[in-house]
C-alpha cells in the first residue's frame, strides 16, 4: 500500500521509529537523560515541556543532526548503528524546526528544489513551482504566496507556511514522519486551524507526525498520544484523552492558577496617565486611530500580515524621527517576534544582547563597564528565568525560547516607557508566558505603555482594549468588556471601507 508517497507493508512493525535509553551531553549539561520515545505509524505524538526540557535535542536526534551519546535507535525493525541526516531523509523523516531554515535570498521554488535533488534538468523551476504551489493550496487554501516570491520579502508567518508546505512535498523520496516544532507560532488562529486540520488528514491517511507546541490546546485537540519532558527526561506519556490542561501543566512542572482571574483583577485598577502614542496605519486616512496612554496595555489583533507589524515599526521609527500619522512622546523599545532576523546579535554574548538597549547606563567613562553589564544581565536572568550556566556564553547557545526571554530582558531592562511587542511569545513555554504576563502587568501598573501584537487570542485577555486589523486598516476597537474570540474573528473578516 502507498500512502502520501510512502510504502507501508501490511506486516510492518507498528512503531515507525523508537529511541531507547537515549542520552545526550553538552559538556556538563545533560540534555537528554535515558529517554525512551517512540512514534507509531499513523500517529500524531504531541511533545510538550518548558524551554530547555530537551524537546529540540530529541528532534535533532531523530533527523540525524545530533548523534546519540548512549542508547539505541530503531526504525521499523532495523537498528540504526550509523544514523545521519542522509539516512533520515532516505527513511522519509523530515522536520520543520522552530528556527526556520529557508534561504532568504532564494525564491520559494528554489527553496523547494533544495529538498528535492530529483528536480533537475530543463524545466526544474516550473516543476518545483507547481509542487510547492499545489501543497500550499492544499494546506492553506487562501495563502496568496507565489512560488516566485523571494523568501526575504515574505512575512515570518508566510515563511512559516512555506517551510511547512515544503516539508510535506513528495517527489521520489518517501514521506513517513514529519516533525513540526512550533509550526503555528507565527500563524493567526485561522491559518493555524488550516494547518492542524491538514495534519489530522495526513495522520489519518497513514503518516506519522510529532507536534511540538507551547499552545497546549493545539496538542490536546490534535495529538493521539502526548509525551511530557522536563529537565531532559520523559516524565509522562499517555493517550491524549487521558490528559487535560491542568494535568499537562502539572506534569511540566508549572502552575497556571494566575492566568485569567489574576490578569483581570490587576487590570481593573490600573493608573492611566498621559497619552504616549497616537498612530494611524499608513493605509488609513480616516476612521479609528490607535491611542495608547501611560499604564495601558494595548492589543493588536486580526489575521496575520494585515498591518499590525507595519504599525509597530512606524511607532518605533517615529520615536527617533518625525513620521506622518504617528506621534510618540517617550522612549521606545521593541521586542521582535522574528528573533533571528530582527532580534538577536548572533556574534555576541547573552549579557551583551541584553545590555545593548541600555548602553548609556552601562558606561564607565567612554567605555562600557563589564561589571554593570553583568549586573543588569544577572538581574533579568533571575526575573525572567533565562536558563544558562554562563551569561558570557554566545546567545546562540540558548534554546529559541530562552533567546526570546533575552529580548524581553533587553526591553524591560531599558529606560523605555513604551514597549512594542511584535507577536513576542513565539516558542516560549507556558510557564514563562505566565511570568512575562505578570511582568507586563506589573510594569503597566508603574506607568509603562505596552502595544502588543499577538496571534494568540487568549493573550489579548491581558490587554485593556484591542484594535483589530484588516487589509492594513483598523476596523474595530474593542473594549475589555466586549472582548471575545468570536468578536475578534468577526471583525477580522469584515470588509474595510
Amino acid at each position: 500500500m502507498t500512502v502520501w508517497g510512502m510504502q507501508v507493508l501490511a506486516d510492518a512493525p507498528k512503531s515507525f521509529i523508537r529511541l531507547n535509553d537515549a542520552e545526550k551531553h553538552f559538556g556538563a549539561v545533560r540534555a537528554l537523560d535515558r529517554v525512551d520515545f517512540k512514534v507509531e505509524r499513523g500517529e500524531c505524538v504531541g511533545l510538550v515541556g518548558h524551554n530547555g526540557a530537551g524537546k529540540s535535542t530529541l528532534m535533532h536526534m531523530l533527523v540525524g543532526t545530533l548523534p546519540l551519546d548512549r542508547g539505541q535507535m530503531t526504525v521499523g525493525d532495523a537498528i540504526e548503528d550509523s544514523y545521519s541526516v542522509s539516512r533520515a531523509k532516505k527513511l522519509g523523516i523530515r522536520c520543520v524546526f522552530q528556527e526556520l531554515s529557508l534561504c532568504p535570498n532564494l525564491s520559494v521554488a528554489e527553496n523547494t528544489r533544495i529538498n528535492h535533488p530529483s528536480l533537475r534538468g530543463f524545466g526544474w523551476r516550473r516543476r518545483a513551482s507547481a509542487l510547492v504551489a499545489a501543497k500550499l493550496d492544499e494546506i492553506f487554501p487562501d495563502h496568496t504566496i507565489d512560488a516566485s516570491d523571494i523568501v526575504s520579502d515574505l512575512s515570518i508567518g508566510r515563511r512559516q507556511m512555506v517551510e511547512v508546505a515544503r516539508a510535506f512535498t513528495v517527489t521520489d523520496s518517501p514521506l513517513n514522519l514529519v516533525i513540526l516544532d512550533e509550526p503555528t507560532s507565527s500563524l493567526d488562529a485561522h491559518t493555524a486551524g488550516q494547518l492542524l486540520s491538514f495534519v489530522r488528514r495526513f495522520v489519518e491517511s497513514g503518516g506519522s507526525c510529532i507536534l511540538i507546541s507551547h499552545v497546549l490546546g493545539e496538542v490536546l485537540q490534535n495529538a493521539d498520544r502526548i509525551v511530557v519532558m522536563r529537565d531532559g527526561k520523559v516524565v509522562a506519556a499517555d493517550s491524549a484523552d487521558r490528559f487535560d490542561r491542568d494535568r499537562l501543566v502539572a506534569a511540566m512542572g508549572g502552575a497556571e492558577h494566575r492566568e485569567r482571574a489574576g490578569a483581570e483583577t490587576r487590570l481593573d485598577d490600573r493608573p492611566v496617565g498621559a497619552l504616549r502614542v497616537k498612530a494611524r496605519p499608513a493605509r488609513q486616512s480616516d476612521g479609528v486611530e490607535l491611542l495608547a496612554h501611560a499604564g495601558e496595555i494595548i492589543g493588536l489583533a486580526g489575521l496575520a500580515g494585515h498591518g499590525q507589524t507595519d504599525l509597530l515599526l512606524s511607532i518605533y521609527k517615529a520615536a527617533s524621527r518625525r513620521k506622518a500619522g504617528v506621534e510618540v512622546n517617550a522612549p521606545v523599545a521593541l521586542v521582535a517576534g522574528d528573533r533571528q532576523s530582527d532580534g538577536i546579535f548572533p556574534q555576541w554574548s547573552i549579557a551583551e544582547n541584553i545590555g545593548i538597549r541600555s548602553l548609556s547606563r552601562l558606561r564607565n567613562g567612554l567605555l562600557i563597564s563589564p561589571k554593570r553589564e553583568a549586573e543588569l544581565a544577572q538581574l533579568w536572568q533571575k526575573k525572567i528565568g533565562i536558563r544558562t550556566p554562563d551569561l558570557n556564553n554566545n546567545i546562540l547557545s540558548l534554546s529559541g525560547g530562552n533567546q526570546q526571554k533575552a529580548l524581553f530582558a533587553r526591553a524591560l531592562g531599558s529606560d523605555a516607557d513604551i514597549i512594542l511587542m511584535d507577536d513576542p511569545m513565539r516558542g516560549v513555554d507556558i510557564g514563562t508566558k505566565l511570568e512575562v504576563y505578570d511582568l507586563i502587568r506589573q510594569e503597566a501598573q508603574k506607568g509603562r505603555t505596552f502595544v502588543w501584537y499577538t496571534t494568540e487570542t487568549e493573550e489579548l485577555d491581558n490587554c485593556h482594549h484591542v484594535y483589530v486589523f484588516k487589509n492594513g486598516r483598523i476596523v474595530a476597537d474593542l473594549r475589555r468588556d466586549e472582548l471575545t474570540e468570536e468578536k475578534i474573528i468577526q471583525s477580522s473578516f469584515v470588509e474595510a471601507g
